[in-house]
């Protein structure tokens, strides 16, 4: 069972129907978001349109292959988690994709379970180079038209210098380094507290108040930070 308290998104691009399918109600059922394209064209319209945590690629598909979807994945996004799915077993096809930034490979007919594993573990990577990521602090940014300064703690709006407390600079920052996603509150109190933090949301809920009045030009309105009702909290990007 998917227990990361985020919503992971995943394509899968398979041209066998019974196969996609199969993934699609294996996934969900995992907890996972999932997106199904018949072809390597729909898959590519797919990508162009949402935004997935990882990239389920069947190699052989109508209209545009998985090697070339993978050629095109690398060529825009470094770090997306891309599986490839064949029938095939030759060492050539995977060295072929591996050699086109591919993070797995799996040769079909496969187990369910090692697919669920396999998926697990690129997630797991691909999470701590995310983690390393966010840990690459500037100095400073943009934050809903305002300028954070991270090594002075300070928050510029309209012209007026605020300071900023540890934890709202680390509010700040998590939620910089992921704009437009919705953040649960367990995720956000992880980031910000720490796992071994054992006390309540409402903790979290009065410091994005106080943030908020630093913030927000309507504290009682915002729009910068919004809340995502019985789940967390969606910083736009702007």
């Amino acid at each position: 069972m998917n227990t990361l308290s985020k919503i992971i998104r995943i394509l899968v691009a398979e041209d066998d129907e019974h196969i996609r399918e199969g993934l699609v109600d294996t996934l969900a059922s995992e907890g996972y978001d999932v997106t199904a394209a018949s072809d390597g064209n729909a898959a590519l319209a797919a990508l162009n349109e949402g935004r997935f945590n990882l990239v389920l690629l069947d190699v052989m598909m109508p209209g545009k292959s998985g090697y070339d979807l993978c050629r095109i994945i690398r060529s825009k996004d470094e770090t997306l988690p891309v599986i490839m799915l064949t029938a095939k077993g030759e060492e050539i096809d995977k060295v072929v994709g591996l050699k086109l930034g591919a993070d797995d490979y799996i040769t079909k007919p496969f187990g369910i379970h090692e697919l669920l594993a396999r998926i697990e573990a690129v997630l797991r990577r691909s999470g701590r180079a995310a983690d390393k990521k966010d840990h690459e602090i500037p100095e400073s940014f943009i934050f809903g038209g305002r300028t954070v300064k991270t090594r002075s703690y300070k928050l510029i709006k309209h012209g007026e210098t605020l300071s900023l407390t540890d934890r709202e600079m680390k509010l700040l920052l998590f939620f910089h380094a992921h704009p437009d996603e919705v953040l649960s509150r367990d995720t956000l109190l992880n980031a910000v507290w720490g796992v071994d933090y054992f006390g309540n949301t409402r903790t979290l809920d009065q410091h994005m108040a106080q943030l908020r009045k630093k913030i927000e030009d309507d504290p009682a309105h915002p729009v910068i930070i919004t809340t995502v009702h019985g789940v967390g909290y969606r910083y736009g990007g702007r």
